[in-house]
């Protein structure tokens, strides 16, 4: 039975092309779609929406929450 690669790691192959890349400054223009001002507004509003949101909640609220999330995440009853 083979061994599963382990994430984040190159194999020979994808190694060398990287090291030619940085080598020679040829790698491709990162361009994955996105807006770059539509994300910094996203991000601006979810750094302010979170902490806003747990200042409103009571902590039987958040207590709920937690206990919710953890049965989501490990499988327990909610």
């Amino acid at each position: 039975m083979k061994k599963p690669k382990k994430k984040g790691r190159l194999d020979f192959a994808q190694l060398a092309k990287a090291v030619v890349d940085a080598a020679t400054d040829e790698s491709p223009p990162a361009d994955d779609g996105k807006d770059r001002a539509a994300v910094e507004l996203g991000r601006k509003g979810g750094r302010k929406g979170g902490p806003a949101r747990a200042k409103k909640l009571t902590k039987e609220q958040r207590s709920a929450i937690a206990k919710r999330a953890a049965a989501a995440r490990w499988g327990g009853k909610s």
